[in-house]
């Protein structure tokens, strides 16, 4: 990434005047930070509550990040970017986003997946067993 200093000065500048330099970048923030937060969020299959409560903030907060803001949150970015399963430049613009994903095309299968897991094992048979009766059904 090229970044430039933006000088901002005054027309009649006195040498006890300072120059602010604000630096400028010439690609990555370009605006779209909100959408590309909810693509992500979309491709991870999570809802705007799910997402507010991974992160332990609201769901008008992570609605906000997403239509209102042109950069991002600094003190959750971090979280964000793991909960969305990417990096922190991809969510940010600064490198292109990778198409090839570990994980299978339905994330939403795959998180209830891992919030199973999570379950006590008297719970998760229970659904397992649930899921086999639909899975017979369906081959029956």
């Amino acid at each position: 990434m090229k970044n430039e200093i933006a000088v901002y000065n005054k027309p009649n500048l006195k040498p006890w005047d300072f120059i602010m330099a604000k630096r400028k970048q010439t690609n990555g923030n370009d605006g779209k930070f909100g959408k590309r937060m909810a693509a992500f969020r979309k491709a991870a299959g999570l809802s705007q509550r799910d997402l507010a409560k991974e992160l332990g903030i609201t769901q008008r907060m992570i609605a906000y990040y997403e239509a209102e803001t042109k950069y991002p949150p600094a003190h959750i970015l971090a979280a964000l970017a793991d909960a969305l399963e990417t990096s922190t430049d991809e969510l940010l613009g600064r490198e292109p986003v990778k198409t090839s994903r570990s994980k299978s095309s339905d994330t939403r299968l795959w998180k209830r997946f891992t919030q199973l897991q999570k379950l006590p094992t008297k719970k998760r048979k229970n659904i397992i067993n649930v899921i086999d009766m639909f899975i017979k059904s369906e081959e029956a």
